[in-house]
């Protein structure tokens, strides 16, 4: 039976229509006061042949729709207008052309911690960047001490904020942020922050947000993070949309676009967790043995202890193996806080420049790990007949949370395997192949 009622549609939640950004440039301090108090004279005094020379772009007109629910990346280089973008949509920064549409409340993860006042105690600023954020007296009051719980700095709450260490500061705004279950959540760079327990946490914050159906524009320099967590994304280079759709297919022009620029001008590599830096966990030392420095565990969720890679039952940091002949062993241990959930392996082959060509995940293969009561655990990967050809790889190990998003620790080159050959075959692998 057909119906002639009306099909509903759903509006976007953000809607930019021709949005961009320009900002003039002045010759001299004084021609940017002459701007400010008599606009009009110093526009016909300083018009030129060429006014776009007095002019930086650094956002084009863009058009741009995100929809409920959707987890939007922005990907590009330092200065490719990502920033520029988000706080246009916070309403922080006004355009310079075309129009923002924003239905919904929005919580921002910008500069964290930039509307504090440093003057102002804990509980004070809490109270200030929640009426900022629209909240009234009561609404605060009412999230009050979630906010001070997850924060973690109930003990300095009524100290001023100037005092704080810069890990509480950005912990108290994170939690302000979030507090309200906002409908749109605005991250740049953030997504991390704190500690190594206190990101864990955010993280988790951020991941049920999204669950929950919040719309989250995210930016980030870790590609590995904006492929898994986004929908989409877009790639931005000089204020130019360069790139616009699924973020795996987004991340990867933007990574193929790095390792171009990276081997002109011969720049260091990449690793699973990012085409550039991450930001998410730092590559850590090893020593001949395999065997990490042992510290504290302090406030890190996990790391990894000890890597060991051996080539038929051989172990050591310079190795050999016979393409489809040898046996590649890969062991990891680790110590984690028992009482989160049990961390992920994933373990990985690179090329000279860095790049990833292949990888291994306990999580993706349905590997659980075991560890004991203490935290302490450990896995083994094996790479039967190794079927790369001939060359020189390097071998990194990855600990990440229960989902394979949050990274824990890295090691980018726990060894470096020389593989060599019989025969002329070309290239870094060999496939499973038939003739007919």
């Amino acid at each position: 039976m057909s119906s002639n009622a009306p099909v509903a549609v759903v509006a976007p939640v953000i809607s930019l229509e021709g949005v961009g950004k320009t900002y003039k440039r002045f010759a001299k301090p004084s021609d940017r006061f002459w701007q400010a108090v008599w606009p009009s004279a110093f526009r016909s005094a300083s018009q030129t042949a060429d006014a776009a020379a007095n002019e930086f772009v650094a956002l084009a007109p863009l058009n741009l729709q995100v929809r409920r629910g959707e987890a939007l990346g922005l990907v590009g280089r330092n200065g490719a207008g990502k920033s520029t973008l988000l706080q246009m949509v916070c309403g922080t920064l006004n355009p310079s052309s075309g129009s923002v549409v924003v239905n919904g409340k929005i919580g921002a993860l910008l500069e964290l911690g930039a509307g504090f006042n440093p003057e102002f105690t804990g509980r004070e600023n809490v109270y200030l960047a929640a009426a900022v954020m629209g909240f009234s007296g009561a609404e605060t009051d009412a999230l009050y001490e979630s906010i001070v719980d997850f924060s973690g700095v109930r003990e300095f709450i009524d100290q001023p904020v100037k005092t704080y260490s810069s890990g509480m500061y950005v912990r108290l705004a994170f939690a302000i942020a979030t507090s309200a279950n906002p409908d749109i959540l605005v991250i740049d760079e953030a997504l991390s922050v704190g500690d190594g327990a206190f990101a864990k946490k955010s993280f988790e914050r951020i991941m049920q947000l999204k669950e929950q159906g919040t719309t989250v524009l995210f930016c980030s320099h870790s590609m590995y993070q904006v492929e898994s967590f986004c929908d989409r994304a877009v790639w931005l280079d000089h204020g130019q949309v360069q790139m616009e759709g699924p973020a795996s297919k987004v991340v990867a022009a933007y990574a193929d676009s790095l390792r171009e620029e990276s081997s002109a001008s011969s720049s260091t590599s990449s690793d699973l967790t990012g085409a550039e830096s991450s930001g998410a966990a730092s590559s850590s030392a090893v020593s001949e043995e395999g065997s990490k420095p042992t510290t504290a565990l302090a406030a890190v969720v996990a790391r990894i202890t000890q890597i060991e890679v051996s080539v038929d039952g051989q172990t050591g940091r310079e190795l050999e193996a016979v393409s489809l002949q040898s046996d590649v062993s890969i062991t990891v241990k680790f110590e984690s806080d028992p009482a989160q959930p049990c961390p992920t392996f994933a373990t990985g082959f690179a090329l000279p420049d860095g790049q990833i060509f292949t990888s291994a995940y306990t999580l993706f293969d349905g590997i659980a790990i075991d560890r004991d009561a203490a935290g302490n655990g450990q896995a083994t990967v094996v790479f039967q007949k190794l079927p790369l050809m001939k060359g020189r790889f390097s071998v990194g190990a990855y600990l990440f949370d229960e989902r394979a998003l949050h990274v824990y620790d890295v090691v980018l080159q726990a060894a470096t395997v020389n593989v060599v050959q019989d025969g002329v075959h070309q290239g870094f692998v060999q496939l499973p192949h038939t003739w007919k």
